[in-house]
Protein backbone atom coordinates (compact mmCIF):
# COMPACT_ATOMS: atom_id res chain seq x y z
CA UNK A 1 0.00 0.00 0.00
CA UNK A 2 2.92 2.34 0.64
CA UNK A 3 3.34 5.30 -1.71
CA UNK A 4 7.04 5.68 -0.92
CA UNK A 5 8.87 8.03 1.39
CA UNK A 6 6.55 10.42 3.24
CA UNK A 7 6.45 14.01 2.08
CA UNK A 8 7.46 16.59 4.66
CA UNK A 9 5.62 19.42 2.89
CA UNK A 10 2.54 18.04 1.14
CA UNK A 11 -0.17 15.84 2.62
CA UNK A 12 -3.59 14.52 1.62
CA UNK A 13 -6.59 15.48 3.77
CA UNK A 14 -9.88 13.58 3.41
CA UNK A 15 -12.88 15.03 5.31
CA UNK A 16 -15.31 12.22 6.06
CA UNK A 17 -18.90 12.33 7.30
CA UNK A 18 -21.00 9.15 7.21
CA UNK A 19 -19.46 7.99 3.92
CA UNK A 20 -20.28 4.31 4.30
CA UNK A 21 -17.84 1.52 3.43
CA UNK A 22 -16.70 3.33 0.27
CA UNK A 23 -14.37 5.40 2.45
CA UNK A 24 -12.06 2.44 2.98
CA UNK A 25 -11.49 2.05 -0.74
CA UNK A 26 -10.97 5.80 -1.07
CA UNK A 27 -8.37 5.81 1.68
CA UNK A 28 -6.57 2.76 0.30
CA UNK A 29 -6.39 4.40 -3.13
CA UNK A 30 -5.07 7.65 -1.64
CA UNK A 31 -2.44 5.77 0.36
CA UNK A 32 -1.35 3.88 -2.75
CA UNK A 33 -0.68 7.26 -4.36
CA UNK A 34 0.73 9.35 -1.50
CA UNK A 35 2.19 9.48 1.99
CA UNK A 36 0.99 10.88 4.35
CA UNK A 37 -2.80 10.78 4.28
CA UNK A 38 -5.01 12.21 7.04
CA UNK A 39 -8.71 11.42 7.38
CA UNK A 40 -10.81 13.85 9.42
CA UNK A 41 -13.85 11.99 10.76
CA UNK A 42 -16.38 14.80 11.07
CA UNK A 43 -18.73 13.43 13.71
CA UNK A 44 -19.63 10.31 11.72
CA UNK A 45 -22.22 7.98 13.26
CA UNK A 46 -22.02 5.15 10.70
CA UNK A 47 -19.23 3.17 12.37
CA UNK A 48 -16.55 4.13 9.87
CA UNK A 49 -14.45 5.89 12.50
CA UNK A 50 -13.59 2.57 14.14
CA UNK A 51 -12.76 0.97 10.81
CA UNK A 52 -10.52 3.86 9.81
CA UNK A 53 -8.75 3.80 13.16
CA UNK A 54 -8.02 0.10 12.65
CA UNK A 55 -6.54 0.90 9.26
CA UNK A 56 -4.39 3.65 10.76
CA UNK A 57 -3.16 1.32 13.49
CA UNK A 58 -1.67 -0.90 10.79
CA UNK A 59 -0.40 1.90 8.52
CA UNK A 60 2.09 4.52 9.71
CA UNK A 61 1.32 6.68 6.67
CA UNK A 62 -2.33 7.08 7.64
CA UNK A 63 -3.67 9.23 10.47
CA UNK A 64 -7.25 9.61 11.67
CA UNK A 65 -8.34 12.88 13.28
CA UNK A 66 -11.75 12.51 14.91
CA UNK A 67 -14.20 15.31 15.68
CA UNK A 68 -17.01 14.38 18.05
CA UNK A 69 -19.65 16.55 16.36
CA UNK A 70 -20.36 17.23 12.70
CA UNK A 71 -19.26 20.74 11.78
CA UNK A 72 -19.17 20.53 7.99
CA UNK A 73 -16.51 19.96 5.37
CA UNK A 74 -14.87 23.35 5.83
CA UNK A 75 -14.70 22.94 9.59
CA UNK A 76 -13.03 19.55 9.16
CA UNK A 77 -10.49 20.99 6.72
CA UNK A 78 -9.83 23.91 9.05
CA UNK A 79 -9.05 21.51 11.89
CA UNK A 80 -6.61 19.61 9.69
CA UNK A 81 -5.00 22.85 8.49
CA UNK A 82 -4.22 23.88 12.06
CA UNK A 83 -2.59 20.53 12.77
CA UNK A 84 -0.73 20.58 9.45
CA UNK A 85 0.67 24.06 10.06
CA UNK A 86 1.80 23.09 13.55
CA UNK A 87 3.70 20.12 12.08
CA UNK A 88 5.37 22.14 9.35
CA UNK A 89 3.39 21.13 6.27
CA UNK A 90 3.12 23.80 3.59
CA UNK A 91 0.36 22.34 1.35
CA UNK A 92 -2.65 20.05 1.62
CA UNK A 93 -4.54 18.24 -1.11
CA UNK A 94 -8.21 17.85 -0.23
CA UNK A 95 -10.35 15.08 -1.66
CA UNK A 96 -13.78 13.70 -0.85
CA UNK A 97 -14.32 10.41 0.95
CA UNK A 98 -17.12 9.20 -1.32
CA UNK A 99 -15.03 7.86 -4.21
CA UNK A 100 -15.79 10.67 -6.68
CA UNK A 101 -12.26 12.06 -6.82
CA UNK A 102 -9.36 10.44 -8.70
CA UNK A 103 -6.75 9.26 -6.22
CA UNK A 104 -4.50 8.28 -9.13
CA UNK A 105 -4.16 12.00 -9.96
CA UNK A 106 -2.72 12.89 -6.53
CA UNK A 107 0.98 12.70 -7.61
CA UNK A 108 0.34 14.92 -10.65
CA UNK A 109 -1.40 17.56 -8.54
CA UNK A 110 1.29 17.45 -5.85
CA UNK A 111 4.04 17.84 -8.46
CA UNK A 112 2.22 20.84 -9.93
CA UNK A 113 2.07 22.36 -6.45
CA UNK A 114 5.76 21.73 -5.88
CA UNK A 115 6.55 23.53 -9.17
CA UNK A 116 4.35 26.51 -8.21
CA UNK A 117 4.15 26.56 -4.39
CA UNK A 118 2.56 30.01 -4.37
CA UNK A 119 -0.47 28.71 -6.31
CA UNK A 120 -3.63 26.75 -5.60
CA UNK A 121 -3.92 23.73 -7.88
CA UNK A 122 -7.58 23.32 -8.84
CA UNK A 123 -9.15 20.22 -10.30
CA UNK A 124 -11.40 20.75 -13.32
CA UNK A 125 -13.95 17.91 -13.36
CA UNK A 126 -14.25 15.79 -16.46
CA UNK A 127 -17.79 14.46 -16.29
CA UNK A 128 -18.93 11.10 -17.56
CA UNK A 129 -22.38 9.83 -18.45
CA UNK A 130 -23.03 9.06 -14.77
CA UNK A 131 -22.98 12.75 -13.75
CA UNK A 132 -26.41 14.11 -12.69
CA UNK A 133 -27.45 16.71 -15.26
CA UNK A 134 -28.88 19.03 -12.60
CA UNK A 135 -25.54 19.12 -10.76
CA UNK A 136 -23.57 19.75 -13.95
CA UNK A 137 -25.83 22.59 -15.08
CA UNK A 138 -26.03 24.14 -11.62
CA UNK A 139 -22.27 24.44 -11.19
CA UNK A 140 -22.06 26.61 -14.30
CA UNK A 141 -23.96 29.30 -12.44
CA UNK A 142 -21.63 29.14 -9.44
CA UNK A 143 -18.60 29.18 -11.73
CA UNK A 144 -19.85 32.30 -13.50
CA UNK A 145 -20.30 34.11 -10.20
CA UNK A 146 -16.90 33.02 -8.90
CA UNK A 147 -15.23 34.34 -12.04
CA UNK A 148 -17.06 37.65 -11.80
CA UNK A 149 -16.05 37.98 -8.13
CA UNK A 150 -12.39 37.51 -9.08
CA UNK A 151 -12.46 39.44 -12.39
CA UNK A 152 -11.88 36.25 -14.32
CA UNK A 153 -8.53 35.47 -12.73
CA UNK A 154 -8.59 31.92 -14.11
CA UNK A 155 -10.73 29.72 -11.82
CA UNK A 156 -12.06 27.10 -14.22
CA UNK A 157 -14.21 25.30 -11.64
CA UNK A 158 -15.21 26.75 -8.30
CA UNK A 159 -16.91 23.71 -6.76
CA UNK A 160 -14.69 20.70 -7.40
CA UNK A 161 -13.03 19.78 -4.11
CA UNK A 162 -10.00 17.91 -5.48
CA UNK A 163 -7.37 20.62 -4.93
CA UNK A 164 -4.02 21.54 -3.45
CA UNK A 165 -4.02 24.58 -1.15
CA UNK A 166 -1.16 26.53 0.44
CA UNK A 167 -1.70 25.83 4.13
CA UNK A 168 -0.77 29.18 5.62
CA UNK A 169 -2.78 31.30 3.15
CA UNK A 170 -5.94 29.20 3.51
CA UNK A 171 -5.62 29.02 7.28
CA UNK A 172 -5.39 32.80 7.53
CA UNK A 173 -8.39 33.26 5.22
CA UNK A 174 -10.54 30.89 7.26
CA UNK A 175 -9.50 32.21 10.64
CA UNK A 176 -10.39 35.75 9.56
CA UNK A 177 -14.12 35.04 9.22
CA UNK A 178 -16.76 32.55 10.33
CA UNK A 179 -17.99 31.33 6.96
CA UNK A 180 -16.64 28.53 4.72
CA UNK A 181 -17.46 25.81 7.24
CA UNK A 182 -19.92 23.70 5.24
CA UNK A 183 -20.83 23.20 1.56
CA UNK A 184 -19.72 26.77 0.85
CA UNK A 185 -16.10 25.88 1.61
CA UNK A 186 -14.76 25.02 -1.85
CA UNK A 187 -16.02 28.01 -3.90
CA UNK A 188 -15.38 30.54 -1.15
CA UNK A 189 -11.86 29.23 -0.59
CA UNK A 190 -11.02 29.66 -4.27
CA UNK A 191 -12.44 33.20 -4.43
CA UNK A 192 -10.89 34.44 -1.20
CA UNK A 193 -7.49 32.99 -2.03
CA UNK A 194 -7.66 34.66 -5.44
CA UNK A 195 -8.38 37.96 -3.67
CA UNK A 196 -5.17 37.43 -1.68
CA UNK A 197 -3.25 37.06 -4.92
CA UNK A 198 -2.92 33.25 -4.83
CA UNK A 199 -2.97 32.27 -8.53
CA UNK A 200 -4.99 29.29 -9.76
CA UNK A 201 -3.39 26.45 -11.69
CA UNK A 202 -5.99 24.23 -13.35
CA UNK A 203 -5.70 20.52 -14.12
CA UNK A 204 -8.36 18.19 -15.55
CA UNK A 205 -9.53 15.44 -13.23
CA UNK A 206 -12.06 12.68 -13.93
CA UNK A 207 -15.03 12.59 -11.57
CA UNK A 208 -17.12 9.53 -10.86
CA UNK A 209 -20.64 9.49 -9.46
CA UNK A 210 -21.30 6.17 -7.71
CA UNK A 211 -24.83 4.79 -7.69
CA UNK A 212 -26.28 3.72 -4.31
CA UNK A 213 -25.85 0.07 -5.24
CA UNK A 214 -22.15 0.79 -5.86
CA UNK A 215 -21.77 2.28 -2.38
CA UNK A 216 -22.37 5.88 -3.39
CA UNK A 217 -23.45 8.23 -0.60
CA UNK A 218 -24.38 11.86 -1.19
CA UNK A 219 -25.11 14.48 1.45
CA UNK A 220 -25.95 17.11 -1.18
CA UNK A 221 -29.40 18.60 -0.66
CA UNK A 222 -30.51 20.63 -3.67
CA UNK A 223 -32.57 23.40 -2.01
CA UNK A 224 -30.56 23.66 1.21
CA UNK A 225 -27.16 23.72 -0.43
CA UNK A 226 -28.15 26.02 -3.27
CA UNK A 227 -29.60 28.45 -0.73
CA UNK A 228 -26.24 28.31 1.09
CA UNK A 229 -24.39 29.01 -2.16
CA UNK A 230 -26.72 31.92 -2.97
CA UNK A 231 -26.04 33.51 0.41
CA UNK A 232 -22.33 32.89 -0.07
CA UNK A 233 -22.26 34.67 -3.44
CA UNK A 234 -24.16 37.62 -1.97
CA UNK A 235 -21.43 37.95 0.67
CA UNK A 236 -18.70 37.56 -1.89
CA UNK A 237 -20.21 40.18 -4.16
CA UNK A 238 -20.07 42.69 -1.33
CA UNK A 239 -16.44 41.77 -0.77
CA UNK A 240 -15.78 41.98 -4.49
CA UNK A 241 -17.18 45.50 -4.74
CA UNK A 242 -15.00 46.62 -1.84
CA UNK A 243 -11.93 45.10 -3.55
CA UNK A 244 -12.77 46.07 -7.11
CA UNK A 245 -10.15 48.83 -7.48
CA UNK A 246 -7.41 46.52 -6.18
CA UNK A 247 -8.51 43.61 -8.38
CA UNK A 248 -8.79 45.84 -11.46
CA UNK A 249 -5.30 47.24 -10.87
CA UNK A 250 -3.94 43.72 -10.48
CA UNK A 251 -5.53 42.59 -13.74
CA UNK A 252 -4.18 45.67 -15.53
CA UNK A 253 -0.64 44.95 -14.33
CA UNK A 254 -0.97 41.33 -15.41
CA UNK A 255 -2.17 42.34 -18.89
CA UNK A 256 0.93 44.55 -19.37
CA UNK A 257 3.45 41.80 -18.66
Amino acid sequence: MSAGAPSRTHLVVIPSYNPGPQVYQTVRAARAAWTPVWVVVDGSTDGTRAGLERMAHEDAGLRVLALEHNGGKGAAVLYALGRAAAEGYSHVLTMDADGQHPAASIPEFMQASQRAPEAMVLGVPQFGADAPALRVQGRRISNWWANLETLWCGIQDSLFGFRVYPVRALLEVMQAQRWMRRFDFDPEAAVRLAWRGVPPVNFPAPVRYLRPEEGGVSHFRYWRDNALLTWMHLRLMLGFLARLPLLAARRLRASRR
